[in-house]
């Protein structure tokens, strides 16, 4: 049963990294069609084609390796109007080296099906706010589906949050040092004294209802009425079996772990008690707020991803730990998901929490990794456009003649170049993924 949920879990996943994929694609080839561009091929995956049918001027597919896909339109790279007759679609070149080579190459592919009534349908034919629009369409659509999956999960399914209600009482105050910071919770010796929730009677199940006079809404209140209470005697209302009861706690001050630095200690008041945890479904505000939290982590994370992927590497070759806050491949996604799926302890509203939180964070990361302003990525091409539109604005305001659009074809060695690197970063995480992944266990 384990190992049929792990593959179901395995196959959920990539399901959802198809759809992922083929709805970005989709961002480019709905709008491309409004705009009548000419659009000859749509498919997701790379390699060998599996399946594919014809409709209309466009071929749909799907490849064999699900690791991403495009959207063919026609006329992303202009034509050289040294070398080309746009109308006969025929390019002649020179070829004067390795490069000059590539790009005339990619000229030719482009316009080797181009008839002479499609050059009012090329794509760098259209207005730049057209252009703008079938560029950004994919990377619009992976965000809102991050979104459309994040409120599934959190206003749908809901996430476990600590509520008023006491589970557990601590039954002494341990101290924290720099020395045992790491190791805070060790069980409690005779020399502890006894926690100000033991010494006053509180007892699992109460509800906090009032702290020194204040009525308490929710956990985070209770809490920092804790910490500033530091070490004084405070009045506590709780609700017990239906009826309030007054209690005197005397707070102490206690040294825990810095959240924002482990080898530091902080001083705050002391209660000790645990409060209960339910799963409580969340509002829109939530989605929002973990989408920008999200969003800037992933920025960082993109940031860092040089240096990230050296740690990686390393771990690949065991000379360090990998780190499970690290990148992971579609693989090690995939095996997450697997784990995630066959856990039993585990809910199938927690199970399915989860992988919907594991796919909302891919589509997260395929968005904003899209808007890097270099080629291949869709941000390249943004980027293009735009340096294109304000030159053509300033020689105007200048009045100057109209330097004309930029040739994206002269970008290709950057093209290749970032391919290149993107394959080697997939090949060190995918390896990284099978010899040393990152497991939940």
């Amino acid at each position: 049963m384990t190992a049929l949920a792990y593959a179901l879990g395995v196959l959920l996943f990539a399901a959802g990294v198809a759809f992922s994929i083929a709805l970005h694609e989709m961002g480019h080839l709905i709008p491309g069609k409004i705009f009548n561009v000419k659009v000859t091929q749509y498919f997701v995956g790379f390699g060998r084609t599996l399946w594919s049918t014809v409709r209309g001027e466009t071929e749909y597919g799907v490849k064999a390796i699900p690791l991403g896909g495009y959207c063919k339109l026609v006329g992303m790279v202009p034509p050289n109007p040294e070398e080309a007759e746009v109308a006969s679609g025929v390019v002649r070149s020179r070829k004067t080296g390795m490069f000059a080579q590539l790009v005339s190459d990619a000229r030719a592919a482009e316009y080797e099906h181009v008839e002479p009534h499609d050059h009012d349908r090329l794509f760098y034919n259209k207005p730049w706010w057209q252009r703008i629009i079938i560029m950004g369409s994919g990377v619009a659509i992976n965000l809102v589906l991050a979104s459309v999956l994040f409120a599934i999960a959190f206003m749908g399914i809901g996430i476990y949050q600590p509520t008023t209600s006491v589970s557990g009482i601590s039954q002494c105050v341990v101290a924290v040092s720099k020395t045992d910071v790491r190791l805070p919770t060790r069980a409690c010796r005779s020399s502890d004294p006894a926690s100000p929730a033991k010494a006053a009677g509180f007892q699992p199940g109460d509800r906090f209802v009032s702290f020194n006079g204040r009525a308490i809404t929710d956990w985070d209140q209770v809490q920092r009425e804790i910490r500033s209470n530091e070490h004084r005697r405070a009045t506590v209302v709780v609700e017990r079996d239906g009826h309030r009861v007054t209690l005197y706690p005397t707070t102490v001050v206690s040294t825990v772990p810095d959240l924002d630095n482990a080898a530091k200690v902080t001083k705050e008041g002391f209660l000790g008690v645990v409060p209960t945890t339910a799963k409580q479904r969340q509002s829109v505000g939530y989605v929002v707020s973990t989408m920008g939290s999200g969003t800037w982590q992933t920025v960082q994370t993109i940031g860092q991803l040089p240096q990230k992927l050296y740690h990686v590497a390393r771990a690949s070759v065991g000379l360090e730990k990998r780190d499970i806050n690290g990148p992971i491949s579609i693989v090690g996604a995939g095996r997450v998901a697997g784990e995630v799926a066959s856990q039993r302890h585990v809910s199938r509203a927690d199970r399915a929490f989860q992988i919907l939180v594991l796919l909302a964070g891919l589509n997260l990361f395929l968005g904003l990794v899209n808007l890097v302003p270099l080629p291949p990525f869709d941000g390249g091409g943004i980027a293009t456009t735009l340096y294109e539109t304000v030159r053509r604005a300033i020689a105007r305001m200048r009045g100057r003649p109209d330097p004309g659009g930029v040739d994206s074809a002269k970008l290709l060695p950057v093209t290749y170049a970032m391919a290149v690197l993107i394959l080697l970063m997939s090949v060190i995480l995918i390896y990284a993924d099978i010899v040393a992944p990152v497991s939940l266990t």
